[in-house]
């Protein structure tokens, strides 16, 4: 049975907290090997400490979310310092935004700078937001420099054109199961040629759910009357992103392993 790997999550949401032992059981069933579990703004950080203190399989990360930003305390950089001083954890997911209207853009540049040094000066992994917004990045990519480790791009949705460009800034790229959805062909296609040293796998669960015919485990929608997508469901984003480039389920195991050592640790 493969080893799977969500490279990017939210199994911290309030939206899973009803169903979290279920989750939890289930993704023990199928294997789960690791599970980065990102926060977003600082009052979550300590949910996500307290899902890795109980589950070896959960690496922490946190970071403050461009949608989030207007939340922030007057001390989140000394919380965030402070957090990755405790060891073993990732800086994420932090990010780039302008599909959302209304958040100053200025400010996103100005915390996403910040927080992409400070895993750059202590050579930790990184996950990046980016929606509408990939030419700011690739500008600021080019002018900061990135951790040695590299970083990841979760659930890549920008154009195939700069996947070189970013291949050689160190960038994972992470396939998510929301791109079965029939409009996203092209993000599909681009995921076909990315490098194989480049690709990892995620679920964003409880967001991005998976076309209900395409899921491998179903949750009940949240109170809001939203689909929550289920973190099982990486072993339906594994099968999808095998079946698009042509190799078994474990050979794409195998190499995603591979990437997810060289770029989050063991």
């Amino acid at each position: 049975m493969p080893h799977y790997i969500d490279a990017h999550n939210h199994l911290q949401d309030a939206s899973l907290a009803a169903h979290r032992a279920e989750v939890v059981a289930v993704l023990e069933r199928i294997g789960i090997a690791r599970s980065v579990v990102n926060g977003t703004r600082e009052s979550d950080w300590d949910s996500v400490a307290a899902l890795a203190r109980e589950h070896a399989w959960v690496l922490p990360s946190y970071g403050l979310h461009p949608w989030f930003l207007a939340q922030r305390t007057p001390h989140w950089r000394e919380r965030l310092v402070g957090r990755v001083e405790q060891g073993d954890c990732a800086i994420g997911e932090i990010g780039l935004d302008r599909w959302i209207k209304g958040f100053d853009f200025d400010d996103q540049r100005e915390v996403f700078v910040w927080q992409f040094a400070l895993a750059a000066e202590r050579n930790l992994p990184v996950t990046i937001h980016c929606l509408k917004a990939w030419g700011a990045l690739a500008e600021l990519l080019r002018a900061h420099p990135a951790p040695a480790r590299g970083f990841l791009l979760h659930a890549y949705g920008g154009p195939a054109e700069m996947v070189a460009e970013l291949a050689d800034r160190r960038a994972y790229f992470s396939f998510n199961g929301y791109f079965l959805h029939p409009r996203k062909t092209e993000q599909r296609e681009v995921f076909r040629h990315i490098p194989a040293d480049r690709l990892l796998v995620e679920t964003d669960a409880p967001a991005m759910p998976l076309p209900p015919e395409r899921a491998a485990f179903m949750l009940p929608d949240s109170a809001e009357g939203k689909p929550v997508n289920h973190p099982g469901n990486i072993v339906a984003a594994y099968e999808a992103l095998a079946g698009l480039r042509g190799v078994s389920v474990d050979q794409l195991a195998v190499q995603v392993r591979e990437n997810f050592t060289r770029l989050f640790g063991a």
